[in-house]
């Protein structure tokens, strides 16, 4: 997602203010160490196996027995009427809901961002919610994290905006505290799954992943130098976002903006996954690379008008079979190291002036590429959508450059402005049965 302006760049620029960004003269604020320190900074919890769904309350859902558990619709416990707002159009549905048990944050966090999978067929589709507990023992409100379908033909997907306590945003997918609450953290939270479907039918949606990753990450310009520890590059498909500018403006206004989707389809291919032809027949047979244009209309927000909504393509990946997919965050090199070795490649989240990336020819307010491997030097291969066409997508960026640029969590823009930086968030999609030592490298990165 590059250009001067974009919807995450004024997202990221909101949640700065809220968590008290600093002033244009501030130094940059001392390092963080890596290691045992940090490994308290993010808090990862997913409910996915049989004895998750059935830890929760139940109002008229059922847990799916099988290879892969899930949540369906058993009985429906209630029937809502829902006007949506992208349309006009108000539908009623029949539901039925899930709440999880309380997670007591294994860090008192300033940040959540839920993520889910699931497969949502015509005539259903989900809402996913967070309440929280404060650090003094008071209660957000039931805050949307998304309403969202794997379709566009029953509802819009979408964020909700304007979700406030005055204490705590919701910043289209990221739950965030105010600057305003000072030293006040989230302790705690609940989740709540509402399934819908048409009135009358056996139709259900099948959640087989929910979560959220916490996190509190402290305010840094620079971050340690790591040391290089693998060299693997993994052949990863390359699609360039810019051979699609002009093409469907109605998602963000074409390809230019399309990173973060252009990203997802490159590592869905790599496990082996795609739409169909029949998927795909919509697309203008003229245009090149049409799954890319089908992953920028099933991750649209259609309140955000844009495809960037981080949850939403997670779980546009865990449409396809067997797929698993979440939004977290990584304290370092070594963790992605750990995830090339194991064979898994992560998009990452990253904002720069031109001169801070050496190669990228560029600089972005919030752009999204795909980390492919590690040269022998520890310099970080990535497949970078914001490239003319599909042969120069493969890029070779400095170690030092792409670590602090993905990593801090404060930076200095062109006008000498502090804006913020996304403190490692990535998405990580994966087989839902991976083997061992994938198992493994997602266990050690803090994902289960």
């Amino acid at each position: 997602m590059t250009g001067p302006t974009s919807r995450r760049t004024v997202l990221t620029a909101a949640i700065a203010a809220a968590l008290g960004a600093a002033a244009a003269s501030t130094a940059p604020a001392a390092a963080v160490a890596t290691g045992a320190a940090t490994s308290r900074l993010v808090d990862n919890r997913f409910w996915y196996s049989a004895a998750d769904w059935r830890s929760g309350a139940a109002a008229g859902t059922r847990t799916l027995a099988g290879r892969r558990p899930g949540l369906v619709i058993g009985t429906p416990s209630g029937r809502t009427d829902y006007t949506d707002p992208h349309t006009g159009t108000t539908s009623t549905w029949e539901s039925a809901t899930w709440t999880s048990p309380v997670h007591r944050c294994g860090v008192p966090a300033t940040e959540v961002i839920a993520s889910w999978n699931a497969r949502t067929p015509p005539g259903t589709w989900l809402a996913v919610e967070l309440r929280g507990t404060y650090s003094d023992g008071t209660t957000t409100p039931w805050y949307v994290m998304g309403r969202w379908a794997a379709g566009d033909a029953d509802i819009k997907r979408t964020s909700v905006d304007d979700q406030t306590d005055g204490r705590s945003t919701v910043w289209t997918d990221t739950f965030a505290m105010n600057s305003s609450a000072g030293a006040l953290r989230l302790a705690s939270y609940r989740l709540r799954l509402t399934l819908h479907r048409k009135p009358g039918t056996d139709l259900t949606p099948t959640v087989w992943r929910l979560g959220a990753m916490a996190s509190d990450i402290p305010d840094r310009f620079t971050v340690p130098a790591s040391q290089p520890r693998v060299a693997r590059e993994l052949v990863v498909p390359r699609y360039s976002q810019n051979t699609h500018i002009g093409q469907y403006p109605e998602y963000d206004n074409g390809g230019e903006a399309w990173c973060s989707p252009t990203s997802s389809q490159m590592i869905i291919e790599y496990w082996g996954r795609g739409p169909t032809a029949e998927d795909l027949a919509w697309v203008d047979p003229q245009f090149a690379d049409p799954q890319v244009c089908h992953a920028a209309r099933f991750t649209f927000d259609h309140q955000y008008s844009g495809c960037g909504n981080w949850p939403f393509n997670a779980a546009y990946a865990a449409t396809y079979k067997d797929m698993s997919a979440v939004v977290t965050r990584l304290h370092s090199l070594t963790e992605l190291e750990t995830l090339i070795r194991a064979g898994i490649p992560a998009i990452t989240s990253q904002s720069f002036l031109k001169e801070e990336l050496t190669g990228a020819g560029y600089g972005t307010a919030g752009h999204l590429m795909t980390v492919i491997g590690f040269t022998p030097d520890g310099d970080v291969i990535a497949n970078d959508p914001a490239s003319p066409d599909n042969e120069a997508v493969r890029r070779v960026y400095r170690r030092r450059e792409w670590e602090n640029i993905w990593l801090r969590t404060k930076r200095y823009n062109a006008s000498g402005k502090v804006v913020s930086g996304t403190g490692g968030v990535c998405y990580l999609y994966w087989p839902a049965r991976p083997p061992a030592a994938q198992e493994r490298a997602l266990a050690a990165v803090g994902v289960r």
